[in-house]
Formats: C-alpha cells, structure tokens, sequence
C-alpha cells in the first residue's frame, strides 16, 4: 500500500494520488485529491466524474457460451460436479482486459478428472485474463468438457435476454464496468468569501486497469463529450438583408408577432432552418414529442409528411390538426404546403408581400 501526505495548493489547481493498494487481483483501490477548487465546484466535478467512472468505461467481458452437449442452462451433466448454471454463472466472473473491438471467439477443452480454471481458456491474441485461478466447473470423471465461447467490449450492463436459449447457445450477463465503485467527498477549509474546497474521490477497480487509468479514461470521455460544444460555432440567429449587409436578430416572441415583427422590416426571405419549434404556439405535448424525435427547426418540421408525424410516439391527429392550423399563417404569407403532406423540397422558403 501506498500513502502519501496529503498538500495543498492555494496557487494552481492540481491533483494528486494520496493512497494506492492492489486487495487482490480483482479488486484495485485507490484515492485521489483536486485542489483547490471554489465553493460548489467540488460537487460538479465529483458528481460528474462519478457518473463516468461508473457509466462510461469501457470493459471486457464473456457474453455467450456455446455446447451442443448441453440440453438447457438448469441442466447436470455426469462427471462435472456444478450443473451448468453455475458454470455459467463462473464464466460470468472472470475479468478480462483488452483493447478490441467488436466481437471474438475463444473456447474450453479440458478433459478430466481435475479442475477447470481461467487459465484453461483459449484466448485470441488481444485478450488477457486478469486472474487465471478463476474457477470454472470440477470434473470428477475422465469426461471431456468443451465450450465455446464469444468474448466482447462493451460498457454498462448486458442483460441477457429470458428464454433465449436455442441450439446450444446460452447469453451470459455481463457487467462491462470495469470500476466496481466509485465515491466522492467534499472538504471545505478557509473562510467567508475565501472559502475553498477540497475534492477527494475514491475508485474501486476489478483488476482490469488501475484506478488511476480508470480516472484518465474517465477524464478523457467527459472532455470527448463536451468537445462539441468547443468546437461549434456561434449559431448564426440573424438575417442578411437582401441588397445590404445589415443584420436583424432573431427575437423569441410567438410565432404570429415575430412574422409581423419582419415584415414591417421588409424582409424578403427567411431561412427556415433559423426558425425554431420553440417559438411556435405548441403545446407542451406537441412540442416535448417534437423533440424527442429530433425536430428543432421548422425546417425539420416540413421534413415530415402528416404520416410520419403519426407515428411520433404519443402523438394523435387532433395534434397534427393544431400543427396544420399554425401553418395557416396570416394573409400576407404563403407557405407552399400540399394538403396532404407537410414534406416539400429543402429550398423552401416564406416571402414577405410587400406594401
């Protein structure tokens, strides 16, 4: 075990490991410091930190194993002490590390009598098992054990699907987490307004990689996720003028006031990606649904014929009559929208009569 005093910076942010230890070959512990942070900080990063270690890594683990010997899961086999759930359920346990993708195959061929371990399975190159005294069945006869096995990277849980056992095939649960827990606490020292804090946060791994990779990989997804959002550029909400270069923004009135709002402007031609759902008169039912089946823009609204508006979860012709009657825009509008349809080609746009 590892411990190291624990320092604090008033200058720069740092962090620091403070206490390592290896339990057993399944079970890493470790814990680290972040310092110093402002008042509230803390919690935001501990929270979100927590949420990735425990959500986002990726693991490694047996997801189905395969004998044609085997009627079904609750079955005994003579000379193999365990019945195959719990074989099953032993496979289940075994962690393993690797950095493939997708699928990959690897088996068992033991023969008896004798112990049948980790160690016993047949791995493709880019597989290792963290701890090959992992016990798997017990043959008690000079009796052949055969399984094939699929292997495969993933994250989170897999549960396997009920009564989906055919042709000797059988799913195996897997728990892809490779951080089996993960905790956060918060200490405050100073005073008034120069009150800082201290983050200290606490990661229990399986053996496949150290807490500190787990905390690197842990970082390195929540800064990919977040990526977007540095690199997007500025939304572009305003509208070039026909024969000038003068811009006018958007306002977030109704969507009656804003179309009155550019025509007293003398607006000839409107994008209508730039005009958002959330300004329409929608009902919250109407506009949660939108959402949820991503269309933002009035654009992606005309995208969609009346059929594919019905088949929007929860959504009703009582609600495509509200949308219809909002399209119904004053007489000094036009939109070019067939009766039966709300799809049209991508150029359309509305023009503004003008006085």
């Amino acid at each position: 075990m590892v411990r190291e005093k624990v320092t604090i910076s008033t200058r720069t942010l740092q962090w620091k490991c403070v206490e390592s230890r290896a339990d057993s070959k399944r079970l890493f512990y470790g814990r680290f410091i972040l310092s110093p942070l402002m008042k509230g900080q803390a919690d935001t990063i501990g929270i979100a930190m927590r949420r990735a270690l425990l959500g986002e890594i990726e693991g490694t683990c047996i997801t189905r194993a395969k004998s044609e010997k085997i009627p079904h899961e609750f079955s005994t086999i003579a000379g193999i002490q365990e019945s195959v759930h719990e074989i099953l359920m032993n496979l289940k346990e075994i962690v393993l590390r690797s950095n493939l993708y997708g699928t990959r195959n690897a088996s068992i061929c033991v023969k008896g009598p004798g112990y049948v371990t980790a160690q016993d399975i047949i791995l493709p190159p880019s597989v290792e098992i963290v701890d090959n005294t992992q016990h798997i069945a017990s043959l008690t006869e000079p009796i052949e054990l055969c399984i094939g096995l699929q292997i495969e990277r993933n994250r989170g849980y897999c549960i396997k699907p009920p009564n989906n056992f055919q042709n000797g095939i059988y799913p195996i649960d897997a728990v892809f987490m490779p951080v089996r827990n993960a905790t956060h606490s918060v200490h405050s020292y100073g005073n008034g307004n120069e009150k800082q804090e201290i983050l200290f946060l606490e990661i229990w791994t399986n053996g496949s990689l150290t807490p500190k990779e787990a905390l690197h990989e842990a970082s390195r997804t929540l800064i990919d996720l977040f990526i977007p959002f540095l690199q997007a550029e500025e939304e572009n909400l305003h509208f070039h003028l026909e024969k000038n270069q003068h811009k006018l923004t958007l306002p977030l009135f109704t969507f009656h006031n804003r179309l009155a709002k550019l025509r007293k402007k003398n607006q000839k031609e409107i994008a209508l990606k730039y005009i958002f759902i959330d300004q329409l008169e929608l009902t919250p039912k109407i506009y949660n649904c939108l959402k949820k089946s991503n269309i933002h823009t009035l654009s992606d609204l005309l995208n969609n014929s009346q059929e594919d508006l019905m088949k929007i979860e929860h959504f009703c012709i009582e609600d495509v009559k509200h949308i219809l009657g909002l399209l119904e825009i004053e007489k000094d509008f036009a939109i070019d929208l067939p009766k039966n349809q709300f799809k049209i080609f991508s150029t359309i746009h509305i023009f503004a009569k003008s006085k």
